[in-house]
């Protein structure tokens, strides 16, 4: 099957959750997104999105690392529960482009810090794949599967633009803890638990937009 692209998706295409007021408060919305359209599984994975993000977010955190990277960690896969393209459109031979939906989400609220990560983790992949030989078998299944539809490994010119981006070393930390969230009934903190980094990362609403 030919891998479709979702990029020509406008906002109304996102579902509800792309039509709610900013003056809404943004860190209860996120929990409920969170724990609402999470149990949707990830992928051919055992755990489901709301785990996903669970681990991302604590290996963010158990490795140091900032309030915004820890942000993006639990937010990066936002794009896939605030679509309408069903629980696992990669099975269709569709590219959800969930990375892009997410940012375009995200930037209402939050600034750059947050927001690139969450755009350029789709190509982190495609970077690591391409720039460490040994990344390739380190993916999952729905990564492997997912990888094809997004563009495969980076070429040399694709590489060069990557890593000169200012948010790539993010990006790809962001990465390696992505494909360590799939461990199956893990334990982590809760979502409550991260929301104080969403609180500190956000934007006063009169800014986003």
């Amino acid at each position: 099957m030919i891998g479709l692209r979702a990029g020509q998706m406008e906002m109304g295409q996102l579902g509800q959750w792309g039509w709610l007021s900013m003056d809404q408060d943004l860190v209860a919305m996120i929990s409920e997104i969170i724990e609402g359209k999470g149990h949707r599984l990830y992928g051919l994975s055992a755990v489901n999105q709301r785990a996903h993000a669970l681990q991302a977010a604590w290996l963010a955190e158990q490795a140091g690392c900032d309030a915004a990277l820890i942000t993006a960690c639990l937010l990066h896969d936002i794009g896939h529960m605030v679509h309408d393209l069903g629980d696992d459109p990669a099975k269709d031979g569709i590219d959800d482009m969930h990375e892009e939906l997410g940012r375009r989400w995200l930037m209402r609220w939050f600034g750059p810090e947050v927001t690139e990560p969450v755009r350029l983790h789709v190509a982190a992949k495609r970077y690591l794949c391409a720039a460490e030989p040994d990344y390739f078998s380190k993916l999952s299944s729905d990564s492997v599967r997912s990888l094809a539809l997004q563009g495969g490994p980076m070429s040399e010119a694709e590489l060069s633009e990557y890593r000169a981006n200012p948010f790539a070393e993010a990006a790809t930390v962001l990465r390696r803890f992505d494909e360590g969230a799939k461990v199956k009934d893990l334990a982590t903190p809760p979502v409550a638990h991260f929301l104080p980094y969403v609180a500190a990362c956000a934007r006063q609403s009169s800014q986003g937009g």
